[in-house]
């Protein structure tokens, strides 16, 4: 175990400080200095990474609204210094990729080498083109500024360690990790390595450029950080992780103005805030949570489209996450993970892949059914966990043509206080046949002209869907619930 751990820190240092000494261009300076990794190395990794976070994510279903996105991205590609007269062949020539993620997270990424990345949860958040343009100028500059090649090259070895034992992890046993999932240690390294906050400034400074060029009311952008700061002052929320090592939502909200102003001042006229388009593609986006996915209602996980559910006993919470549901108890005394097992086509071989793993130790196995009626094999044992031996309750069902597979662990020391829960929810496990549950649609945004001058709250139902708060939708619209509407002014509304 010791030697697998070991070796996959080497494997995680090496991407890091590979090349080390990469002595290239910069795109906007067009001076040159030291990279982690070559031009022709970020491309590379851009493409092999972009398809963990397609499989990991998905994509959202919707061709005309990824259409869009992409003819945004280019008119913006094409004033940036990716494409400018003087920009190296290399830069000039390289393909971007500009791609919505289906996610209600508020985020947007880069990674090296031209991959760009919005969720459906921040275009939520927008209102209009120009805040849309500045966001996705904004990911474009840290491309072009080659910031994570930058980055990589001062990490240091006690933070690749820690990503690497976060990885061993999802490895060996399928621990949550919640941010970290399953995607391997180079998207890892990539997804949650911290720019610097001159990064985050000089990308800033980029964002507002590039969409000035092309005539964008730039200072939008600043809308948008301030809906950040409301999210962040909200209580129970905090600034999503991806953005928590950027410069405070506050500062950008000053910032971004007087950099467009800088711009209009060079004679770059804006004037473009593109509302009534963008809240046509808006139009009938999933907001929040798709139910489809799967959610947690009544002391059970249940799943529309897959057509199954079991229980959860209390005291455990749920994390619904695209490619698994995780069960967590307490502060992570005991854990669930439910995944389906594409790799074995029966209970039984999905059960003996996992015991025959190094370093697991069968204690029982077995033949059982789930609900009474569908073909289950369960086992438990002890595997060794970076020092801490864990008792481990593995259970696999068969439902629908696929194979559903539990692993359920927790210290040795307290396998005995979990086991009846693991069997509980396992056991339980059974077709999902309530039609209200079945035939649940997910909460879409409406768009609707205001007719009459009054107050935003009067514009909402007293019953938002799925548990939404009224001051959450005042966010996504960037105004306050006391705030006076004028008429024709175009409003989301979320509606199921």
């Amino acid at each position: 175990m010791k030697r697998l751990y070991t070796h996959l820190i080497i494997l995680v240092a090496a991407f890091v400080f590979a090349s080390s000494c990469v002595v290239q261009k910069n795109p906007i300076s067009g001076n040159k200095r030291a990279y982690a990794y070559s031009w022709q190395q970020e491309v590379q990794i851009g493409q092999d990474v972009d398809k963990e976070i397609v499989s990991q994510y998905g994509l959202y279903d919707d061709d005309e609204l990824s259409e869009y996105v992409v003819n945004l991205g280019e008119e913006l590609l094409e004033v940036s210094h990716m494409r400018r007269e003087d920009t190296d062949e290399k830069f000039k020539n390289t393909e971007f990729t500009f791609r919505v993620l289906d996610s209600p997270v508020v985020n947007a990424f880069a990674l090296p080498g031209g991959y760009v990345y919005v969720t459906r949860g921040l275009m939520a958040h927008l209102n209009n083109e120009a805040q849309l343009a500045v966001v996705v100028g904004h990911e474009i500059g840290h491309v072009a500024g080659r910031h994570a090649s930058q980055r990589a090259l001062t990490q240091t070895i006690g933070q690749v360690a820690v990503i690497g034992g976060s990885i061993l992890g999802q490895e060996l046993l399928g621990l949550p990790g919640e941010s970290l999932m399953n995607l391997s240690s180079q998207a890892a390294q990539l997804l949650f390595m911290s720019y610097s906050r001159d990064h985050e400034r000089e990308s800033d400074r980029l964002g507002v450029e590039y969409s000035a060029m092309k005539s964008y009311v730039a200072a939008e952008g600043s809308e948008f950080f301030t809906s950040l700061r409301r999210i962040s002052e909200k209580e129970g929320q905090s600034i999503p992780n991806m953005l928590s090592t950027h410069p405070n939502p506050g500062e950008r909200e000053q910032t971004i103005p007087r950099l467009a102003e800088e711009w209009r001042e060079k004679g770059y006229e804006q004037t473009v805030y593109g509302t009534e388009r963008y809240m046509e593609m808006l139009n009938g986006m999933i907001f929040g949570d798709n139910p489809r996915n799967g959610y947690f209602t009544e002391g059970r996980f249940v799943h529309p489209d897959l057509e199954f559910f079991y229980p959860v006993p209390e005291q455990w919470r749920v994390l619904n996450q695209p490619s698994q549901v995780v069960l967590v108890k307490g502060e992570g005394e005991a854990v669930m993970i439910m995944r389906i097992d594409s790799e074995n086509t029966s209970p039984t071989e999905s059960i003996t892949q996992f015991v025959n793993q190094e370093g697991f130790t069968l204690r029982e196995r077995g033949d059982t059914q789930s609900s009474g009626r569908w073909t289950a094999h369960q086992a438990e044992g002890t595997i060794e966990q970076e020092g801490n031996l864990l008792g481990v309750h593995v259970y696999a069902v068969e439902f629908q043509n696929r194979i559903y597979r539990f692993i359920n662990y927790s210290p040795e020391s307290a396998f005995e206080e979990n086991i009846e829960d693991f069997r509980f929810v396992t056991s339980g496990f059974d077709r999902l046949t309530d039609e209200s549950i079945l035939n649940i649609e997910p909460v879409r945004l409406q768009i609707v002209e205001a007719d009459q001058r009054k107050s935003f709250r009067q514009y909402l139902p007293d019953q938002l869907p799925m548990d939404m708060e009224h001051e959450d939708i005042a966010i996504i619209n960037q105004v306050s619930l006391d705030t006076t509407i004028e008429p024709g002014t175009l409003l989301k509304i979320p509606v199921q």
